[in-house]
């Protein structure tokens, strides 16, 4: 069928129903609702037969569903409504939760009903969330709306609200309702009376946008992320310590980490962004607030937050990360490879490397390159930290390396997923192995590490093509080992196993013996440092200030939307 997603913007949820779609050959493309003028000539442009709406902030035009068949993906259970519907679920500490794709009629979620799926919530924050259990339940309502609408015999109906699957499973004071915008008269969190438990939850039902305003030192500031803490305590409300570029807060009974905040934007100002907590406080956090470190090895056996975490199961080693946004500024780049570096010196034979259940990797931090006083700078700093990186795991001829995602991962995010030896994905994994939309070259030894894992010409497509990859097409394409169905706690058991088999194989030693006869080979051929020289050379004129590098990056970290959709989306 030729199908039109119309989105507010080609995020997460989008992007995997994109390449869902395209796996079983359906004709897609993509329209950006950045206005009804526009959209309508979108829509007659790509003369669509059905439209899918993934993630919508803004009405369509009642012409264009009036002449089409809309489904549009709502992420909350039949006879939920309104715009905030993740953010309540998570507020009020729901369980058992579901998508809905329905069809746009004139009042908001009101529509006949297409497809619905049921899901459960994982204690975790709402951008989480919505990139794992909603969005593979919203995958699997697509996909069930598509087929009813493709065989032509199936009626939508408009949900009964007085039946108890419907109404009653939102309480009889909400079903059927439209809820109202969570904003910050729901989120404040009243430090004095308010337990950890609710604390978590306020701020994990915000934890992307739009983030819990709270007053620090006089400024007024939303905070981004929610983590327990399981030994630190003091008085409520306020910073007892810094971690990482994290501050934690205590609470009544507790407290919790808040690993960024973003300020008030101010009246006329323009948009703020996200930042690690400690670097948005600058000079008004006190000398006197301790930073209070935690090895990798001790996070992993504690309730408290952390970016990296390591442990050990037999001769397999487990070295979790998790940075926001999965994004790796210089710092964290520099502390991952040396919580590497320290992984790779214990006796044993494979490495995994990985989230726990979010984003892989994304790359260099924008936000922190924007923020710095000379962007140009900090992203030299950025990308040969993260360079390092990727050689190291390069270069690792000792152990197999194993990179597990979890999550998705996009740009340099990728190519550090490719320096490992195998790459295990689960299923639902969307990967952008591509640069130029940021107007960057890129680096990460992507000339070295993409071609020879898909060839010279594939690559040469991918990253001019700048499109979404699906993990089955990732493994068909070569990008991916292995591919894992279920969710994130499936991904990992199949991980655990499959890792501890390759550990006690006759295989392994074999593979380590081929590993150390390839790299001198390939360095044979051409040196490490001859790819990275010539990226860095590229990339250094990229961090020129005209390039477009400085515009884009700009408008990326400040939500500026584009002027119209972008034409590698257009199908």
């Amino acid at each position: 069928m030729r199908i039109l997603l119309v989105a507010s913007a080609f995020n997460s949820l989008t992007q995997r129903v994109h390449t869902e779609l395209r796996a079983r050959d359906h004709h897609v493309g993509v329209e950006l609702a950045l206005g009804d003028e526009p959209l309508r000539a979108g829509v007659a442009a790509f003369g669509p037969e059905v439209i899918v709406a993934p993630m919508l902030t803004t009405a369509i035009p009642k012409d264009i569903w009036s002449a089409h068949t809309v489904l549009i993906v709502h992420p909350g259970p039949v006879g939920d409504r309104g715009p905030s519907s993740l953010d309540w679920a998570i507020h009020e500490g729901e369980r058992e939760w579901g998508v809905t794709v329905l069809q746009a009629v004139e009042e908001f979620d009101a529509g006949p009903v297409w497809a619905s799926v049921p899901c459960t919530l994982a204690a975790c924050g709402k951008s989480d969330l919505y990139r794992n259990e909603i969005a593979d339940a919203a995958v699997r309502a697509v996909l069930i709306a598509l087929d009813r609408f493709a065989c032509g015999r199936f009626e939508p109906e408009p949900p009964d609200y007085l039946r108890p699957d419907v109404g009653g499973r939102l309480r009889p004071e909400v079903g059927g309702r439209l809820r109202p915008y969570h904003d910050q008269r729901y989120r404040r969190i009243d430090w004095a009376v308010d337990e950890t438990a609710v604390v978590l939850r306020k701020l994990r039902a915000a934890d992307s946008q739009p983030g819990v305003l709270d007053e620090l030192y006089g400024r007024e500031f939303y905070l981004h992320g929610g983590h327990d803490e399981d030994r630190l305590r003091g008085s409520p409300g306020t910073i007892v310590a810094t971690r990482d570029g994290a501050i934690c807060l205590a609470t009544v009974d507790g407290a919790v980490w808040v690993p960024q905040l973003r300020p008030r934007r101010a009246a006329c100002g323009p948009p703020t962004f996200k930042r690690p907590a400690t670097d948005a406080l600058g000079s008004a956090l006190p000398a006197s607030v301790p930073e209070v470190p935690v090895t990798p090895a001790e996070a992993a056996i504690r309730n408290t937050w952390s970016e990296l975490r390591y442990r050990e199961e037999g001769a397999v080693g487990y070295l979790e990360f998790s940075f926001p946004g999965g994004a790796l500024s210089t710092r964290q780049c520099r502390a991952l490879l040396v919580a590497y570096r320290q992984a790779c010196a214990r006796p044993i034979d494979v490495l995994v490397l990985g989230s726990a259940r979010d984003i892989f990797c994304n790359g260099i931090h924008l936000n922190v390159i924007e923020a710095a006083e000379d962007p140009a700078v900090e992203s030299w700093l950025n990308i040969t930290a993260i360079n390092d990186v990727v050689e190291a795991i390069l270069t690792t001829t000792d152990k197999l390396v194993i990179s597990a995602l979890a999550g998705n991962a996009a740009a340099g995010g990728v190519m550090l997923a490719l320096a490992a030896d195998e790459v295990w994905c689960r299923e639902s994994v969307v990967l952008n192995p591509h640069y130029r939309l940021m107007g960057l070259h890129g680096s990460e030894y992507w000339t070295y590490l993409l071609p020879r894992r898909v060839g010279a010409t594939e690559a040469a497509r991918l990253t001019r093509e700048a499109l979404p990859v699906g993990a089955a097409a990732a493994a068909a394409l070569g990008l991916a080992d292995r591919v894992v169905p279920g969710d994130a706690e499936t991904f990992w058991d199949s991980t655990r196993r499959e890792a501890a088999r390759l550990a006690g194989s006759a295989e392994l030693v074999h593979r380590l013996v081929a590993k150390k006869q390839h790299r001198p080979t390939d360095e044979s051929a051409e040196p490490l440092h001859a790819y990275r020289d010539e990226e860095l050379a590229r990339m250094r004129r990229d961090f020129a200030p005209d390039r477009p590098y400085h515009a884009l990056r700009r408008d990326f970290v400040r939500k500026v939307p584009p002027a119209a959709t972008p034409p590698h989306l257009l199908g």
